[in-house]
């Protein structure tokens, strides 16, 4: 574990992120400079190999850094997170060109990318297909979900091909009209009921070229679901992070009401996540553990971040009620990280615990 990059990170949200989460959950412009503030530290290519600029940190010290950002701002987390995955899967390429290009780039946050391909996990027509003509592919579709909108200069598509198989590519994060007439164009960032500032929009893509030279990778049909069984875990350390951020709270109440009761709420679901985090980082490090058991970890940290953002809420009173309080801004993160990468399975387990 890199306890020198943790403690440089944990000092940076600290002071300068933790005083600033309300107005970085709701202000793009705030966001951008907690996103800064990360880039200059070089924390935004921990996924990336050393060789290309990046830190290249293990499992283990990616898991704490992904729980730190969630505990201190959510927005930041949920943002950094999408550049970190396309950062991830650029280094997987075998697109050596690509990779030289944009890797060390990245690490440096010279350029940021983000990631649009939730839609290729569903079933059906295809969202978004590619198909095959010379020199490339043409992609059509539309991407509903795509965050980093001004903050993010590309992003990495998922789209169908004929065959089923899946196929990832580049593509701008800015409107843009091809020579040969493919457009791409974006809808005005959603109205979220949380993380407002990271600037979510759908994409529309109607005949646009994407060249050879562009194309991140091309897997088997399914490969998507079974790469989320891999890394069910992933998502979950940020969910960790949003249980922190409400036993924050509840120890803040703790000492300043002095009630018992208070305490040893703090105390149990501490002790919880404590246990949950230990579990969830052995399970990174190795892969003697089934996928089920690894599920069973998500659903648990899921549980956990909606069960301390409700008791954030409670030993808040009333005042948990206004738009701007800690506490409300940590449960509506935690439902952002109950369905953030959801699969069927997950949705399943997290449903299982709370019945």
């Amino acid at each position: 574990m890199n306890s020198i990059l943790l403690k440089t990170a944990e000092s940076y949200l600290r002071e300068s992120v933790a005083p600033l989460a309300s107005e970085i959950d709701s202000a793009p412009e705030v966001l951008r400079e907690a996103l800064k503030g990360i880039s200059d530290r070089r924390l935004l290519g921990l996924r990336i190999p050393k060789s290309l600029g990046g830190l290249e940190v293990s499992s283990t010290t990616f898991g704490y850094f992904q729980q730190l950002v969630a505990r201190y701002s959510g927005a930041l987390a949920f943002l950094q997170m999408q550049h970190q995955s396309a950062g991830a899967m650029i280094a997987y390429s075998d697109n050596e060109s690509l990779k030289h290009q944009y890797l060390p780039k990245l690490a440096q946050g010279q350029v940021l990318v983000g990631i649009g391909f939730s839609q290729v996990r569903r079933t059906g027509n295809p969202l978004v297909k590619a198909i095959p003509v010379d020199g490339g592919y043409q992609i059509i579709g539309k991407v509903p979900w795509v965050t980093g909108f001004s903050f993010f200069q590309e992003f990495v598509i998922g789209a169908v091909l004929p065959d089923g198989g899946e196929l990832y590519g580049m593509v701008p994060l800015t409107p843009t009209c091809q020579d040969a007439g493919g457009t791409i164009t974006f809808s005005k960032p959603m109205a979220l009921g949380a993380m407002q500032s990271t600037n979510t929009v759908s994409a529309t893509l109607t005949d646009w070229f994407l060249p050879e030279e562009r194309v991140v990778s091309i897997a088997k049909a399914g490969t998507i679901h079974e790469n989320d069984q891999k890394k069910v875990l992933s998502a979950g350390f940020l969910a960790l992070g949003c249980a922190q951020a409400g036993l924050d709270i509840v120890e803040g109440a703790a000492k300043t009401k002095q009630l018992d009761f208070l305490f040893n709420a703090f105390e149990s679901l501490n002790g919880e996540l404590i246990r949950c985090q230990t579990a969830m980082i052995e399970a990174a490090q190795a892969d003697s553990q089934t996928f089920e058991q690894r599920l069973q970890l998500r659903t648990r940290a899921i549980n956990l971040a909606g069960r301390c953002a409700q008791a954030a809420v409670t030993v808040s009173s009333g005042a948990a009620n206004y738009k701007h309080h800690p506490a409300q801004r940590v449960y509506r993160e935690a439902l952002v990280f109950t369905v953030s990468g959801q699969t069927t399975a997950i949705m399943e387990g997290t449903l299982a615990r709370l019945i």
